[in-house]
């Protein structure tokens, strides 16, 4: 084991690498650079620590493994931590305040031993954060039942987890080469451990400290955290809607969260009151008005433009399923099997009267009744048809018909050449009606008189209206 810490000089926080996809994890946050916290890796594979540049490297089980490896094997990386568990708290004893520990779930080292780091952490009374992977479906199902194994033995040992699937990472950056694959989940592990961290080490003019972090994550058990940046119009908007919707964490959902640390970052062009207002509005509107939400604004002038949102939420109740993941099983009871039903009627019906103040007792309480199967006849149903419907359909059937003739029509009366006199005058000698071929009915002839069955004379009493038209009658006196 290899310590090379400036004296009197160790951050409050720590970071722990654990097995080898946590040292790769450890490896890339390091050369990104995280404000403010001390690294270490601790792994059963040697060969793998001396290519770290990590300063702190604590090998763990020299003398079960001697420096091999754990072979995937969840109860030898247990077993070696054990062993070397003392190292391990040496290295937590300077001053650790909080500590995160990285590792990839369902290997041998990484799934074995960061539990019993996270134990030993939690005796000391340091706040412990577990940042973890789980594995690609193409790593096999022994890999998969070993992480999720390894994890539920991490949740007991640990104030705060934060989980990323890797297969999540698969299905937003498509068929990525397996190194480049490997590398995304290390950017994501980065940023959560980096955006959490930093909201203690970074001042900021509203500031979030230690205890506030503290408050939020302690006992807090599962945990989600988003982190997003954005510019330009609607850059507070953006941004907070980016982070509270990462794709990537295993869950997204903060509504029932119990607290909410919410970190704002500007650089150049300070974030406003108004921006202020509309993201912790958005915030509330989201987990719900119960939420007890902790806010603090900092800056960073690399950010420029932008505005940087961090947000971790936390204290979901036990067993709460924000998001269902699984649809609910569907029963299929078929009508040709009789379905026996014992106990009481309200649970056949799930109907219960809360009025019925009478109790029977029955002396047999195991008594079965059957329902009947009814049998049906299998019959063919003719399709539905509305007939009204069918009116309207023909209707318009027929109206797009007339309008397709009339813009034919139309088409073909546009490319008549008027620039010719000839054709000009034939046409303007020619009735409209009859170069449309519009065919007219008969009608009488205007010198034609039409009499009617009404006729009208004049009597010693005035105007005197007689139906019996003598004219038309046919024999006329």
């Amino acid at each position: 084991m290899t310590f090379d810490i400036p004296e009197n000089n160790s951050s409050i926080i720590k970071v722990i690498g654990v097995g080898g996809g946590g040292g790769n994890a450890v490896a890339h946050m390091f050369q990104q650079g995280i404000v403010g916290v001390d690294f270490a890796i601790c792994n059963t594979d040697a060969q793998a620590m001396e290519h770290s540049k990590i300063p702190v490297r604590i090998a763990l089980g020299p003398h079960l493994t001697e420096g091999r490896g754990a072979g995937s094997k969840p109860e030898v990386g247990k077993e070696a931590c054990i062993e070397s568990i003392d190292e391990v708290r040496t290295f937590l004893s300077d001053k650790t305040k909080m500590l995160f520990i990285t590792a990839g779930m369902g290997g041998g080292t990484g799934t074995g031993a960061a539990p019993i780091i996270a134990k030993a952490a939690k005796e000391m009374n340091i706040l412990t954060v577990a940042i973890v992977t789980l594995p690609f479906k193409f790593e096999g199902m022994r890999r998969q039942r070993q992480a999720l194994e390894g994890l539920e033995q991490l949740k007991k040992n640990v104030d705060s987890i934060l989980v990323v699937s890797n297969d999540k990472v698969r299905a937003i950056h498509g068929n990525l080469a397996l190194s480049d694959a490997f590398s995304q989940a290390d950017n994501i592990l980065t940023t959560a451990a980096k955006g959490i961290a930093e909201i203690i080490t970074v001042a900021g003019s509203i500031n979030v400290d230690f205890e506030d972090v503290n408050t939020v994550m302690k006992d807090s058990g599962v945990a989600i955290m988003g982190h997003s940046t954005a510019e330009g119009e609607d850059r507070a908007q953006k941004s907070i809607s980016t982070a509270l919707n990462s794709p990537l964490l295993e869950d997204n959902d903060i509504r029932g969260a119990k607290h909410i640390l919410l970190n704002i970052t500007s650089g150049t062009k300070e974030v406003t009151m108004d921006e202020i207002g509309e993201i912790t509005n958005y915030v509330e509107e989201e987990a719900g008005y119960g939420t007890d939400v902790i806010w603090g604004v900092c800056k960073d002038e690399s950010l420029g433009e932008k505005v940087g949102i961090t947000i971790i939420a936390t204290g979901f109740k036990e067993g709460s399923s924000r998001k269902p993941s699984v649809a609910d099983e569907k029963i299929v009871v078929s009508l040709d099997d009789a379905m026996e039903i014992t106990g009481d009627a309200a649970m056949a019906t799930g109907y219960t009267d809360g009025n019925n103040a009478n109790t029977f007792d029955f002396d047999n309480d195991d008594v079965k009744r059957t329902i009947e199967t009814i049998g049906v006849t299998n019959r063919k149903f003719e399709p539905f048809v509305d007939e009204a419907e069918e009116v309207r359909r023909e209707q318009r059937r027929k109206e797009m018909e007339m309008d397709r003739t009339r813009r034919e029509m139309l088409r073909k009366n546009s490319s008549v050449p008027l620039d010719s006199p000839k054709v000009v005058s034939d046409m303007e000698s020619l009735p409209a009606y009859a170069r449309r071929n519009v065919i007219l009915d008969d009608v009488d002839s205007s010198k034609e008189v039409s009499k009617g069955r009404l006729s009208v004379s004049m009597d010693d009493d005035g105007p005197l209206v007689q139906g019996n038209n003598s004219f038309l009658h046919d024999n006329v006196d």
